[in-house]
């Protein structure tokens, strides 16, 4: 009972969307109707998402204080075989919250020797899986869709980063970055006070970044919420199709949004009556696999590598999605 109060008040704010709503209404303004409609899903999710966003943004940067490159590249170095991946997976979920800000730091724990399949560990999960994503999850599908999302991610980056090792992929890494030198230095020690203030500026600097995201993501998830009929989507990604996973997989590669400009878009499908493996494998190609962070990959990794780290990024999140597809199925 509390953790459902906590789910739908808290975290999922059904409260504010009673209250705009209600605004609405006062002023004059038919919310039964496709146009109010679309006012008041995209004003509650754009002010719920900013909440959250800035929240967890806050909480997340004060605990990746904890976690520096050099420390990570340390932590990292400790471990070996399956535990290394798994250790660079759980690692990728305290870090940036898109690819493209993760490529750098793929760069650096390559430069720095440790081993490639570890590294691709981290380059999967880090935009995939965050604990932010888990919990804008939650407040939408619930935790146990959630909390299986996560897993699912840590368990794709974990298995990808692992073949690209067992292949043996080094010498398709670009000469400068295996030829870099790296420069072992350790973090100074900082303050509760310091890393509080490192905490407000990522959320400052990171809310610029994303917040342009979130309004294309809710404005096109309220188009999708009030305008596109339930009909389309069920055709195109529902059951009865049995394509939807792949077809929303690569219609998810081109786009660039983090997690959270795309959290509006799976919510407004779900509603529509698109199925759960679908909407989930589409947020996971558009966040893993954004054109922007493959041609950024392109610089550090020649085309080889880079086509099989794409090939084992799409199959594994289409087989996510068809997996997840059963299970719902089951479930109902």
């Amino acid at each position: 009972m509390i953790w459902t109060f906590i789910q739908d008040e808290v975290l999922g704010m059904r409260w504010l969307n009673l209250l705009i709503g209600n605004v609405l209404s006062s002023l004059g303004m038919n919310v039964g109707s496709r146009l109010g409609g679309s006012i008041q899903f995209f004003i509650y999710d754009v002010i719920k998402i900013t909440i959250l966003l800035c929240f967890l943004i806050l909480m997340i940067s004060y605990i990746q204080s904890y976690f520096p490159p050099e420390r990570s590249k340390k932590i990292m170095g400790r471990f070996h075989g399956i535990w290394a991946n798994i250790i660079a997976a759980l690692l990728g979920t305290v870090t940036p919250f898109c690819s493209c800000s993760s490529i750098p730091l793929f760069i650096g724990f390559t430069s720095a020797g440790l081993p490639l399949g570890v590294t691709f560990s981290f380059l999967i999960s880090s935009p995939m899986v965050d604990l932010g994503s888990l919990v804008l999850l939650i407040s939408i599908f619930g935790t146990k869709i959630a909390v299986a999302y996560v897993i699912v991610g840590l368990v794709i980056a974990v298995i990808g980063g692992t073949l690209i090792e067992k292949l043996h992929m080094e010498p398709y890494v670009e000469e400068f970055i295996l030829n870099a030198s790296a420069v072992d230095i350790d973090s100074p020690a900082l303050s509760q006070k310091e890393r509080w203030i490192y905490a407000k500026e990522q959320v400052v600097s990171t809310f610029k970044k994303v917040f342009p995201y979130i309004l294309v993501g809710v404005g096109i998830g309220a188009l999708i919420h009030n305008w596109i009929p339930e009909s389309w989507v069920e055709a195109v990604l529902g059951s009865n199709n049995p394509f939807g996973v792949i077809i929303a997989t690569l219609l998810g590669i081109p786009m660039y949004a983090d997690i959270f400009g795309t959290i509006p878009v799976a919510e407004a499908l779900l509603y529509k009556g698109a199925q759960l493996g679908t909407i989930l494998a589409f947020m996971m190609a558009v966040t893993t696999l954004s054109l922007p962070s493959i041609i950024m990959l392109r610089k550090a990794v020649k085309p080889k590598l880079l086509v099989l780290f794409i090939a084992i990024c799409t199959i594994g999140i289409i087989v996510v999605g068809y997996l997840f597809n059963i299970f719902h199925f089951l479930l109902i």
